[in-house]
């Protein structure tokens, strides 16, 4: 069975601040309507506790959300990824749409520093989705 839902993945080094907010936001801001997968070329142990708390202001919870692991396979299966500073990690396919993000690492960094972080990303990610012709909801 093929899903006619559009496909995308988050990349970054650790898959526990940046990839972890966008996939949430994609998630949440497309109601669904995208399948969405993050993961990292060197996974951290668990996702960074700043990022869980920024985004539980937001009502979105990753307490059980864990950094996966890069695959191939996960990058061929998706429309679009969109790297966040995982430079020559990240594999290359043809005929996929990639989007690199230049955002501040919210490794080590406190609530206050992450808050502007997950800020742009919310608003990356939904231009990302109109882009793909879903409207974010509210």
């Amino acid at each position: 069975m093929t899903s006619d839902r559009p496909s995308v993945m988050f990349v970054c080094v650790h898959n526990a601040g940046r990839s972890q907010m966008a996939a949430a936001y994609a998630q949440h801001l497309s109601g669904g309507a995208v399948e969405v997968r993050s993961a990292g070329s060197a996974p951290a142990d668990q996702v960074n506790p700043a990022v869980v708390e920024a985004m539980a202001e937001e009502g979105i919870d990753l307490s059980a959300e864990r950094p996966k692991v890069l695959t191939p396979e996960a990058v061929q299966a998706s429309d679009a990824v969109v790297t966040m500073g995982c430079g020559d990690a990240c594999p290359l396919y043809p005929g996929k749409r990639y989007e690199d993000w230049v955002l501040e690492d919210p490794a080590g960094q406190g609530l206050e520093a992450v808050r502007p972080i997950r800020d742009e990303i919310r608003g990356r990610v939904a231009a990302l989705l109109r882009e793909l012709g879903v409207e974010p909801v509210a």
